[in-house]
């Protein structure tokens, strides 16, 4: 972990979730610490986590209550943001993502918001910048394919996020369908 961290900040800062999976396969490559993040605008048809779309659901927790568990566990090497919306809770997701960042872990984010819209919002771009990947745009339920790896509907997009930000234009990432 980098030095200038200070790990004391994510007992101060709380985050609403709807839940959260320990070791998750389905969330992106490899085995994952899945964070549920409460509250969508979107509400989308057909939606996989329908529980998550209210703002006043599920639970308020402190940052080092997920920090803990993930560390707690050797074979997570990364983690992913899910929702509910990651990017309405962009300040505790911009905390807890410079700390992981800076320990090595692999961070994705799913987001109904298109890449564009995310890059026009200050905090957002913010918090883009810790990430390795976001899967775009909102779940369209007849755009729904189970053949599609770590996505529910071709609409979204598995995005390359520090080579996008370098070269100024979507880059997706590579060896998924």
């Amino acid at each position: 972990m980098a030095d200038d961290i200070d790990l004391g900040i994510l007992d101060q800062t709380w985050i609403r979730i709807a839940g959260a999976v320990p070791e998750s396969i389905v969330d992106g490559p490899g085995i994952r610490y899945t964070i549920f993040t409460q509250g969508c605008p979107f509400r989308c048809p057909g939606c996989h986590n329908p529980q998550a779309q209210t703002l006043n659901g599920g639970m308020e927790v402190r940052l080092s209550v997920l920090y803990k568990e993930i560390k707690a566990n050797p074979l997570i090497k990364g983690i992913t943001y899910s929702g509910g919306e990651p990017f309405i809770q962009t300040r505790p997701l911009i905390v807890l993502s410079r700390i992981l960042k800076a320990e090595g872990y692999n961070l994705w984010s799913y987001s109904g918001y298109t890449f564009d819209k995310l890059c026009g919002d200050f905090m957002r771009r913010e918090l883009l910048e810790y990430l390795d990947v976001v899967v775009d745009g909102p779940f369209v339920q007849s755009l729904h394919s189970m053949d599609l790896d770590f996505r529910g509907s071709s609409n979204q997009r598995i995005i390359d996020v520090q080579r996008t930000l370098r070269e100024g234009k979507v880059v997706l990432a590579e060896g998924f369908k």
